[in-house]
């Protein structure tokens, strides 16, 4: 194994293990060596890669929504563009353990944000990513005619905001809302703007 592929799996395993903690305990009670130790590296190998706690978060955030985009995306080009869309919405909620993680990272962004202007920069930074990612799927269906087309920020913003909303709520296990519920109340908006079906599609 080469020096730079060796140095990727290591940042790997460091961002995976942060991501891990943060969601666990909380950015503000994490140390570094609970997440070197988590991560199976040394504590001075740890800050080789990431010199303060602030740039770990930051690095987790970006990495966890990373890989959630490349999983979505990964047959973007053949599967119809419906489906692409439903597997973001459906990205965009707790819908399974690892969004459920992800979603507690994003909480502790907020939280942070509203305390910290170089955090805020950054999540509002994020927020424009994922407004981008969705715009995107919207876009390529519109091209491919598959969609009526329709203001894409407008629908993209809505979006974005149905899904906090019940996300927060999925969180929180409230029992006058489910999965199921999100998502098709999402999807009702976005099926009307589109001219799609109401049915939520599945891969």
């Amino acid at each position: 194994m080469s020096t730079k592929v060796r140095t990727a799996d290591t940042r790997e395993r460091i961002l995976t293990a942060a991501c891990e903690v943060i969601a666990d305990i909380g950015f503000e009670k994490i140390r570094m060596r609970m997440v070197a130790e988590r991560a199976g590296v040394s504590t001075a190998l740890l800050h080789y890669h990431f010199d303060t706690r602030e740039k770990l978060f930051t690095e987790a955030m970006t990495h966890s929504f990373a890989n959630t985009a490349v999983d979505v995306e990964r047959d973007a080009e053949t599967a119809p563009a419906a489906v692409i869309l439903a597997r973001v919405v459906r990205n965009l909620l707790p819908t399974d353990p690892q969004l459920h993680q992800d979603w507690r990272l994003w909480q502790e962004l907020w939280v942070r944000a509203l305390r910290d202007e170089t955090t805020r920069v950054f999540a509002v930074d994020l927020y424009a990513q994922l407004h981008a990612w969705v715009a995107d799927a919207v876009r390529r269906g519109i091209a491919s005619g598959e969609f009526t087309p329709t203001d894409v920020d407008d629908l993209s913003t809505l979006v974005l905001s149905l899904s906090d909303g019940y996300g927060i709520r999925l969180m929180l296990r409230d029992p006058t809302v489910t999965l199921d519920v999100a998502l098709a109340a999402i999807w009702r908006q976005v099926s009307t703007a589109l001219g799609l079906p109401a049915a939520v599609p599945t891969d």
